[in-house]
């Protein structure tokens, strides 16, 4: 029980520095890069987009490796991969160097959604607030990175922002391999299906039905989650001239609303295990539609308190499919599902960068709530068409590896 809690530990520890590693570079731009190398802001964030293609497409070969291989070795991989692609990072003397180092770093990135969460998953019954809990590692791990790496900046320097948490992920990542390969693997609570074996009860349809609504979810999920988390703070900057007087106030507001945003993965993960799953889906799109709706024109207290409920929804909405995804699929193929998931998340977050330009500079932001109201009532639409009951499939032991 012990090996097992602590090998969730380390599943959650990589889930933040997964997104911790990939945001530690927007920070460095904007506050030191721009200076020392000559050039601005807008010029240089084109170097991070290498690192955050590699996110996207790189999830699919790191599934099926650790579907054909091993996920606990291919979780070992990550650790040692990302914090040794990471302290390289620091040598980049100039921006294609910089673009390179990213790249790397964003191949190593890719593994943790398509491994990690699979084995956060394996061998329970009970997933959504396993699913909760790591999610909120993750959310705090964007949450964070502003915060760690202008510390790092003002105290050691950029290259130490990059040198120093790269040094603790590769010393995770040989903890991690001495924790599976010691001989004292965590092996997961095993599960008794009625008949034993494995059991399924999907009929083709249906499940065709329930991965069409999970993946178009994810899409427009992904343009919700990128819109807010990448625009918030511009947003913030724009409509609380009465609360946020500097920008390390817009900071702090930020990183204050994301993080309680992130409380909502533990409830709804609760609820989920309580609950069904479609009705639960159904309460957090209409707080999609009401909160997206009520934030054109607001300002200051009014703003905030809009903001931090509809990220309420939109971080709550991220566990909902990973539990959908995890009940319907079955442990051999389970990280190939996964990539698909991740592949299609992180292609609506890099679609969604140029969408917010152009809302945003022909617009405004008001229209940019409205964009999300309209793909939120898409979302609430879809999850209309979910079965109301989705058992999960179950394997009455722990697959091998």
């Amino acid at each position: 029980m012990h090996s097992s809690r602590l090998h969730f530990a380390f599943l959650n520890a990589g889930h933040f520095l997964d997104h911790f590693f990939m945001l530690i570079f927007a920070t460095v731009a904007a506050l030191t890069l721009s200076r020392e190398w000559g050039m601005s802001y807008a010029e240089l964030i084109p170097y991070a987009t290498p690192g955050f293609v590699a996110f996207g497409i790189f999830a699919l070969p790191a599934g099926w490796l650790a579907d054909k291989w091993s996920k606990r070795g291919m979780m070992a991989v990550f650790f040692i991969g990302i914090g040794a692609c990471s302290s390289l990072t620091a040598l980049a003397g100039n921006p294609l160097q910089m673009g390179a180092a990213l790249f790397a770093m964003g191949i190593f990135a890719a593994i943790y959604h398509p491994v990690g969460l699979p084995l956060v998953i394996e061998g329970r019954e009970k997933t959504g607030m396993v699913i909760g809990i790591n999610g909120v590692w993750g959310n705090l791990g964007v949450a964070s990175a502003a915060l760690i790496t202008g510390f790092m900046i003002d105290n050691a320097g950029w290259r130490e922002a990059f040198v120093w948490p790269g040094l603790l992920s590769v010393a995770l990542g040989m903890g991690y391999f001495a924790l599976i390969y010691r001989g004292r693997r965590p092996a997961p609570a095993k599960i008794t299906a009625k008949g034993g074996g494995k059991t399924s009860n999907y009929q083709g349809v249906s499940l065709v039905r329930i991965l069409a609504i999970i993946m178009f979810t994810t899409a427009l999920g992904g343009f919700a989650y990128q819109s807010t988390t990448f625009a918030l703070p511009k947003v913030f900057d724009e409509r609380l001239g009465g609360l946020a007087l500097s920008a390390t106030l817009v900071g702090w507001y930020a990183f204050l609303v994301f993080a309680a945003g992130a409380i909502a993965q533990l409830v709804v993960g609760y609820l989920l295990d309580r609950h069904s799953a479609r009705n639960v889906f159904i309460g957090v799109a209409v707080l999609q539609v009401i909160f997206f709706y009520l934030m054109p024109g607001l300002t200051d207290w009014a703003a905030l308190g809009v903001a931090v409920v509809f990220m309420l929804a939109v971080f709550g909405q991220i566990p909902i499919n990973d539990v959908l995804m995890g009940r319907i699929t079955a442990s051999e193929w389970r990280s190939r599902a996964f990539a698909c998931r991740y592949v299609v998340t992180f292609s609506a977050l890099a679609a969604t960068i140029p969408l917010i330009a152009w809302l945003h500079g022909t617009y405004g932001f008001d229209m940019m709530f409205m964009a999300l109201t309209g793909g939120a009532l898409a979302i609430l639409a879809a999850v209309m068409m979910l079965p109301h009951a989705i058992p999960a499939r179950v394997e009455a032991t722990a697959p091998a590896e």
